[in-house]
């Protein structure tokens, strides 16, 4: 576990230390319109942790305390595979009634961790062996995440936003289905509806529809959405116009968040929520939808390590195929972290 003076945040190959602050819950957005870099994780039930750095420098991870050791034994999941066939079919059962078109079905694994065990050293290893366009690690009092998520959240450049929304996901790309093509329209929609809120009449266009996008292991669809901020438009309204992504939701919103909260025993945390940082001084930031990410709870012999994995149910989903989904999606990044992928 970090020591007072180990607080750190890793992104882009940027390195923050220099720990000022750290604002959690409904003042934490109030901070980020104060100025200053900052270090965001923001959990998908809204919990939200900011962390105000004095220094930011081009720089590579530093050194880990100790070497990430090897997870030995089966990860637990907070839905077994009976369960989260029944969750789809749950799912399916609200799209035939007309409450909902499409419902992102998630789970989250669980493995004890060592009390000693520093995340650094985790997430040098998936630099090395994973890369993904949005790596990154937060590691503060209480809050540990090694993120490599593939997916843009929100990208700001001034009074220009831009998300990038991920759905459907394959080995490659000849086995996307058409229901992959429906989940990221049907998001895509979404997406536009959060930006319209805090954006220009007229400003909010798609600019990248479909795109497949190649990363270890499999391939996703990916498309973009930009719009121009309204004057005055703070950052708190920005992200509480926008988290939960649309990506990791559902359409509608409404109620695929009610579908969600029935149909998941555990709470997500960072899995799905919001991962990166704000440069409030220069109104830039870049943050991540906290998939393909890690965290930790607890502490000494109740330490744990967690990983989130799910698909985005829709009328046309099979059962047994999301489950499959959920499996590929952690296959390659579980076995990372339990030191059991072959070189």
């Amino acid at each position: 576990m970090p020591g007072p003076d180990d607080e750190l945040a890793w992104f882009g190959g940027h390195l923050a230390t220099g720990l000022l602050e750290v604002r959690r819950g409904p003042d934490a957005f109030a901070g980020l319109d104060e100025g200053g870099w900052w270090g965001v994780v923001v959990d998908y039930e809204g919990a939200v942790t900011a962390a105000r750095f004095a220094d930011v420098r081009p720089a590579p991870l530093p050194p880990p305390s100790a070497a990430w050791p090897d997870l030995a034994g089966a990860w637990e999941s907070s839905l077994d595979h009976d369960a989260y066939v029944a969750a789809v079919q749950e799912v399916r059962t609200r799209i035939g009634r007309g409450e909902v078109y499409q419902v992102n079905a998630c789970r989250v694994l669980t493995h004890p961790l060592p009390g000693d065990a520093d995340v650094v050293a985790l997430a040098a290893r998936l630099q090395a062996r994973h890369p993904a366009p949005h790596q990154g690690l937060v590691r503060l009092p209480g809050v540990e995440v090694v993120c490599a998520s593939p997916e843009l959240f929100l990208r700001r450049d001034g009074d220009v936003v831009l998300t990038g929304p991920i759905k459907g996901t394959a080995t490659s790309v000849e086995a996307l289905l058409p229901k992959d093509v429906d989940e990221n329209v049907m998001i895509v929609d979404l997406a536009r509806h959060d930006l319209h809120a805090v954006c220009d009449p007229g400003s909010v266009e798609v600019v990248d529809l479909l795109r497949p996008e190649h990363h270890p292991g499999l391939v996703h669809l990916v498309s973009r959405v930009r719009g121009r901020l309204r004057a005055g438009t703070s950052w708190r309204g920005l992200l509480e116009a926008t988290l939960p992504p649309a990506s990791v939701t559902g359409a509608p919103k409404s109620t695929a968040l009610q579908a969600i909260a029935d149909l998941e025993p555990v709470p997500r945390g960072p899995y799905c929520g919001a991962v990166g940082w704000v440069d409030a001084d220069r109104g830039t930031a870049e943050l991540a939808v906290g998939i393909r990410s890690f965290w930790t709870s607890g502490a000494g012999a109740g330490r744990r390590l967690h990983f989130g994995t799910g698909a985005g149910i829709t009328w046309g989903s099979d059962p047994e195929g999301e489950w499959d989904e959920t499996e590929l999606k952690a296959r390659r990044l579980v076995s990372l972290a339990s030191a059991t992928l072959p070189p």
